[in-house]
């Protein structure tokens, strides 16, 4: 158990923007924030999972603290050892407060979530929407900027600690094994060659042997800067067997939108409203029990493994992409990637 006393890093006002909180949380040790009034009283707490689940339910980046903060966090109670020893337990942190609620301490305890470990990136699509770009060049060697977007890919994945990547290769393969022969890479990195293609789930079937841990599963034609880390940290901490990385769409409908009641009675026009939706983002964290639902050598479709592991029970969360990401799977949006990368400080 680790008792935090010096509490600067780790606290905030309510009127804190969200941004700022993230960044806090991306540059600490420590992936919570408690809120605090001006006397230091407790008005709740914040963590990464907080923020995304606001994000679920409408909030952003721009509003305060106080939108995305949980008001009935468990606290401890100074002096009160045993006690607060046994909420612990249960819980990723503890914060001690005294008679009048103001924060003392913050009780963590020795870190016990699985670290990531094992990612699969599908790099094995033909990229025919980007038309002469992809003809003799695999869409996952394009590159982004100064690197290709695979090599993108894996600096990620080995930044956040992953020590066995898998690439699922099948239009040019050649092109990308050769890639990896000649890439100092980090991490082990074995390629799984699909004899025909297999889908956006079916590769997972050719991971030898069956794995024993959750799979990060990364499509090959991502841009994003989505943190891993965080991602494993929620998957676990909410006890799911999948976790699915959404990020927010919007689409502009072109016409006036009419309002009407029950009866059919006109109640207003909406002039070109905007509409918003969250999205697969390609990014998936499954557990080994979806493994048995993969019939192996078939083509399989991630929302076909996915519903039917929502049949049996299985528990599927979602987690918001509040990082930078794009789909470059068509050709405006590998032309805005581009530029988007163009310049040194987006490295």
């Amino acid at each position: 158990m680790i008792r935090l006393k010096d509490l600067t890093e780790i606290i905030c006002a309510p009127d804190t923007p969200t941004s700022e909180i993230l960044l806090g949380l991306n540059e600490s040790v420590y992936l919570f924030f408690c809120v605090v009034d001006s006397d230091r009283r407790l008005l709740g707490t914040i963590t990464d999972g907080d923020i995304r689940r606001a994000i679920l339910e409408g909030a952003t980046l721009n509003d305060p603290a106080s939108r995305c903060m949980y008001q009935n966090a468990v606290s401890g109670v100074l002096g009160a050892d045993e006690e607060n020893e046994l909420h612990l337990r249960s819980l990723p942190f503890l914060p001690i407060l005294d008679t009048e609620n103001r924060l003392l301490e913050v009780l963590v305890p020795a870190p016990v979530v699985p670290g990531l470990r094992t990612a699969l990136v599908m790099a094995g699509g033909f990229g025919k929407r980007l038309g002469e770009k992809t003809r003799n060049t695999p869409k996952p060697l394009l590159p982004i900027g100064e690197k290709p977007i695979l090599e993108r890919i894996l600096d990620d994945l080995e930044a956040n600690g992953v020590q066995e990547i898998f690439i699922s290769v099948h239009y040019l393969a050649e092109q990308i094994e050769e890639f990896i022969l000649h890439r100092k890479s980090a991490a082990e990195i074995r390629i799984l060659r699909e004899k025909k293609m297999l889908g956006t789930a079916g590769a997972l079937a050719l991971l030898p042997p069956k794995p024993m841990n959750p799979v990060l599963v990364v499509n090959g034609d991502l841009i994003t800067r989505t943190d891993f880390a965080a991602l494993n940290d929620f998957h676990w901490r909410h006890n799911h067997d999948a976790t699915i990385a959404v990020a927010q769409h919007e689409m502009e409908i072109p016409f006036g939108v009419v309002q009407h009641d029950g009866n059919g009675m006109f109640l207003g026009i909406e002039e070109k409203p905007l509409t918003q939706h969250f999205v697969a983002a390609g990014i998936y964290y499954l557990s080994p029990e979806f493994m048995a639902l993969i019939p192996h050598g078939r083509r399989m479709d991630m929302p076909d493994l996915l519903n039917s592991g929502r049949e049996i029970g299985l528990r599927i969360g979602l987690f918001p992409i509040h990082e930078y990401w794009r789909d470059i799977g068509r050709p405006g949006d590998f032309e805005a990637a581009s530029r988007d990368y163009s310049a040194p400080k987006s490295e």
